[in-house]
């Protein structure tokens, strides 16, 4: 079973809102998933954007695949940010 981190649209027409969930790749985009890790609304400037950082880190430990988009916003909300500063204090 592969696993993605990716957006689910909800919202109504032209008013688009996205939750940021951990999903089968198999399942329909607005389908089933696993568990919601966070939203992105795209319509407020700056866009908002929440993340669980616990959960995301998890689900990216245990294997789970983001999407082109998601990896996006996963890096924006400073997801990847820590593992990234530990990896290069323990280089330098």
């Amino acid at each position: 079973m592969a696993i993605r981190i990716r957006l689910r649209r909800a919202g109504r027409r032209g008013k688009p809102f996205y939750r940021i969930v951990v999903a089968d790749q198999r399942s329909a985009r607005d389908g089933r998933f696993v568990e919601v890790i966070g939203h992105y609304n795209p319509l407020t400037d700056p866009a908002e954007i929440e993340v669980d950082l616990e959960k995301a880190r998890s689900w990216l430990a245990r294997g789970a695949t983001p999407t082109d988009t998601a990896r996006s916003l996963l890096r924006r909300a400073g997801v990847f940010r820590e593992s990234a500063e530990s990896h290069t204090a323990s280089s330098g």
